[in-house]
């Protein structure tokens, strides 16, 4: 489309505004990068206890997320569910939810794993939402609450969706993992109430192991905090070893690490959460940790502590390097004033004891780094819990002492660490065992709190997929949810200021960690084998700055409302589907928010993470396919008109069908129900009109046109030895694919190239998925020989008539046509995490055509790969447009990057 102010499509059709196809992502991060998985089989059995079977398996974290989820699709059997790490203060639990497995494989999904040298039988190699694993965790002295947990979700029975609790087969002698002294302590009580018996596990052997497993396993686990400045950094996984592991309980235990099973205690303090939580319930009167923590962003401790300041007249002591607001001695001012404790603010008690000991263990910790020579110390444990000021202390400690030689680093799942050791050690599948799977940290679903309250209207009776959470709200009990959200006043977008005499407020990230995440284990999600360079790819082509988040997070609330109730009625509109979809609303919107408040909430952040946040949310609450209804209509608007397309095509030359094969795909690529200002156009004509009129005006010249050297490529540099196979991302349900891409692929077809189809795994907007790819071919077959041929080779359908209808001399063999699943669930797609299936199919690829915006514009415009490749979108979005090129809604790129 040319360069100019004028908007064609509205000039012809009426006003539209701007809009941007939604995506839902990793976590913590999904924004996350792929390790290459090696496929794995069975672990072998060492005992007759169930087995953790983790081949094919990844963590999805979403994003998986605060919550974070993990899928196993290749379990077999009933793995047990649940581990406890119970401390003196707080029990732990890391637990795991299993789905309903989707259906075997087709004869697609066979035929194609045949063609592509990956057959293996009846094992998936697809992505399966198979289950989650949870982080959740309670106060010790409500242990009763913990018990009810277990027992409404039915997890020591492994959970409520497994096959024995559906059959009603109730297993004998129950056996749990635990550790922590707790585990000793109550575990009368766990086998009078639940009847189970608490297996122990070593509690230094767990804390460990977790953490090893997290510092190897999840990209942006480990972060440094200094000065309110959050920094996620990215570990040498050959270099982790050794390092200092802090772990900040009740008490403090300093471990020395060396490597895998290899670590000493080497010292610890009983001065640690448990001396910060007693004395400040004897000084202040405060019902709970989090409550003493939320005390000390108001507080301000110049008012107890003496300072430097203070003793030098309110000037540094500067030779020694100390300022002014350095504390000189905890609670020292109350030592001269005539006060009792009644007059002093429980605010300012409560942040003088935090920083008190909060130096404390940071000097003691960086002492033992030093003894040793390590540079490396990762903080956890629950005394943290993501608290900036917290962390901020510990860091200026460590660098005050190592004159900035040694450094403080923290874990977002520094309280589970014990827990998740734990559930690791069934049958001791290790860390040895996890490490080669694809591991991604995601967002957190549900529905998150603010201010300890739900973030939405009550759940009801909503089905207990949706939030566990609910009968707990409606007993009245008091607890905590997945990734809360700080106090509603903060210092702003991820902003940071000290305490001043005048009590200023204190950014806090306290709740944040108190239900970390989800990690979701899917199926193998390998590189794509054709990236350029996997190590600098970077999928999102803007960065989300503060300006552009703001852009984003208004877009995406405005079209919430339309998203909720085509939601609502893809589920036939029942007072349940209702109920979900205003829960689904709050819940968006409470992440919204949160990321609003801290954008690192969740780990490195871009655009298409914010995408796909949506996505993921929509299926928390069990929305499938809310756009199912209306990619069927377009679906069969589209395959009704394309007899006469392919007619008007074979009529062309070739050189003048290329380009009109061109066009078609930008054309029809206006078809986005995630672009607002495509979705007020769908309401001035026909499907077919605004295609027709869309690829009136989509003429040449466009912003980026590098059609003419993708012609000689076609036409000329490869007329003699075409591309042996060329793998499509396709985009849209209706005309963008029948229309758009199934011409383009026909005609790939005709000069002899292997045409893969790579759609979605998982419905996201009206984005066509793999499943549903087949029927539409199918029908399209119906009225041309070369797609139907193409696609009987592809194992796409069975033509009974094939031998019967040709002639001899045309009965040689077609080039295939394929489907393979992207491993993905958004409108966007990393490279860094796809499906094995099209890392196979990726093999003999020499031709890439990436189209729409999400897969061409929001990601990947800049990406490079190691064969030719074709990027082809309308930019339907006129903020973008700008950012970009400089340019206006609805202008279209044609951009081939061929290698040398």
């Amino acid at each position: 489309m040319a360069a100019n102010n004028s908007d064609p499509i509205q000039e012809e059709l009426g006003e539209g505004g701007a809009g941007v196809k939604h995506e839902a992502e990793e976590g913590e991060g999904k924004s996350s990068s792929a390790a290459q998985a090696t496929a794995t089989t069975m672990l072998p059995r060492s005992s007759s206890r169930p087995q953790l079977d983790l081949s094919g398996a990844a963590i999805h974290g979403t994003l998986e997320d605060r919550n974070p989820t993990i899928l196993l699709p290749n379990q077999s059997d009933d793995i047990s569910h649940l581990a406890l790490d119970i401390g003196g203060s707080l029990i732990k639990l890391v637990y795991f939810s299993r789905h309903a497995e989707l259906s075997t494989e087709d004869k697609r999904k066979i035929s194609t794993k045949r063609r592509l040298g990956m057959f293996n039988g009846g094992r998936r190699s697809y992505p399966i939402l198979g289950g989650r694993l949870h982080f959740v965790k309670f106060e010790t002295e409500k242990l009763n609450e913990c018990l009810d947990f277990i027992s409404s979700k039915q997890l020591h029975r492994g959970g409520v969706d497994s096959p024995s609790w559906r059959s009603g087969a109730q297993p004998d002698d129950i056996v749990i993992k635990a550790t922590g002294g707790g585990a000793y302590k109550y575990a009368d009580i766990f086998k009078e109430r639940l009847g189970v018996s608490l297996e122990k596990e070593d509690e230094m052997d767990c804390l460990v192991s977790g953490a090893n497993f997290l510092l190897k396993a999840i990209r942006h686990e480990a972060f440094t905090h200094m000065d309110g400045h959050k920094e996620y950094v990215q570990i040498d996984q050959n270099d982790l070893f050794p390092f200092l592991l802090v772990n900040v309980g009740s008490g403090v235990s300093i471990i020395k690490v060396d490597g895998h099973g290899k670590f000493q205690r080497v010292s610890g303090t009983n001065v640690g959460g448990g001396t910060y939580w007693g004395l400040g319930r004897l000084m202040t009167k405060c019902k709970s940790f989090d409550e003493l923590l939320e005390l000390s962003q108001r507080g301000d401790n110049s008012t107890i502590d003496m300072l430097v300041g203070d003793i030098y007249g309110g000037l540094d002591y500067s030779k020694i390097g100390l300022s002014a607001s350095t504390i000189a001695s905890s609670f020292g001012k109350t030592i001269s004033e005539n006060k009792e404790l009644s007059d002093y603010r429980p605010e300012d008690i409560s942040l003088s004891l935090l920083r008190m000991i909060s130096y404390n263990i940071g000097q003691i910790s960086y002492l033992n780094a030093l003894r040793y020579g390590l540079k490396r110390i990762f903080f956890g444990g629950f005394f943290i819990r993501g608290h900036a000021y917290t962390m901020d202390t510990i860091s200026f400690a460590v660098n005050f002492w190592s004159k900035g030689e040694a450094q403080a680093m923290f874990l977002r799942h520094e309280g589970f660490l014990g827990a998740l050791g734990a559930f690791m050690s069934y049958e001791k599948h290790g860390l040895d065992d996890l490490r080669v799977h694809h591991l991604v940290e995601r967002f957190p679903m549900g529905a998150p709190y603010v201010g300890g309250k739900i973030h939405g209207p009550p759940l009801g009776d909503l089905n207990e997929k949706i939030s566990w959470m609910e009968k707990f709200v409606q007993k009245g009990t008091q607890i905590i949810a997945p990734v809360p959200m700080g106090v509603p006043a903060t210092t702003g977008m991820g902003g940071f200021e000290r305490p001043t005499s005048k009590g200023d407020i204190l950014r806090s990230d306290a709740s944040a960690a108190l239900n970390v995440g989800v990690l979701h284990l899917v199926p193998t999600l390998d590189v794509f084998p054709l990236l350029e360079d996997p190590k600098t790819y970077e999928p999102n082509t803007i960065d989300l700055d503060q300006d552009e988040f703001k852009y984003w997070f208004k877009i995406l609330s405005d079209h919430l409302p339309d998203l909720v109730d085509k939601a609502v009625a893809s589920e036939g509109g029942t007072d349940d589907a209702k109920r979900r979809g205003d829960a689904f609303a709050h819940a968006f919107s409470a992440h919204l928010a949160r990321l609003m408040e801290e954008p690192a909430a969740y780990g490195k952040f871009g655009l298409a993470n914010l995408l796909e946040l949506r996505e993921e949310c929509l299926r928390e609450f069990q929305f499938v396919d809310a756009y199912i209804s209306i990619k069927q209509r377009e679906n069969e608007a589209s395959l009704a008109v394309l007899p006469d397309l392919l007619m008007e095509l074979d009529s062309m030359n070739e050189e003048a069908r290329l380009l009109a094969l061109i066009e078609g795909v930008l054309a029809a690529n206006i078809f986005d129900w995630g672009s607002r200002a495509c979705v007020e156009l769908y309401h001035k004509g026909t499907i077919i009109e605004i295609y027709r009129m869309s690829r009136k005006k989509m003429q040449r010249p466009w912003r980026i046109d590098d059609f003419d050297m993708f012609k000689k490529r076609m036409l000329t540099d490869r007329k003699d030895q075409p591309y042996k196979r060329a793998l499509l991302f396709v985009d849209n349900s209706g005309a963008d694919v029948v229309l758009g891409m199934l011409p383009l692929a026909r005609e790939l077809l005709r000069h002899g190239t292997e045409v893969v189809l790579v759609a979605n795994s998982l419905p996201a907007l009206n984005d066509v998925t793999a499943n549903e790819l087949p029927e539409i071919i199918a029908e399209a077959s119906k009225h041309c020989g070369i797609l139907r041929k193409a696609a009987e080779a592809g194992g796409l359908l069975v033509d009974a008539m094939a031998g019967i209808q040709d002639d001899l001399k045309d009965a040689q063999e077609s080039v295939p046509l394929m489907v393979v699943e992207n491993g993905c669930g958004s409108p966007c797609i990393d490279f860094r995490q796809v499906s094995s299936e099209l890392a196979a199919a990726a093999k003999d690829a020499d031709l890439l055509i990436l189209e729409g915006m999400g897969r061409a514009l929001h990601t990947n415009l800049n990406a490079r790969f190691k064969c030719d490749a074709l990027k082809l979108a309308m930019v339907k979005n006129q903020r973008l447009a700008e950012k970009l090129f400089n340019g206006n809604i609805y202008d279209c790129i044609c951009k081939f990057e061929p290698i040398s």
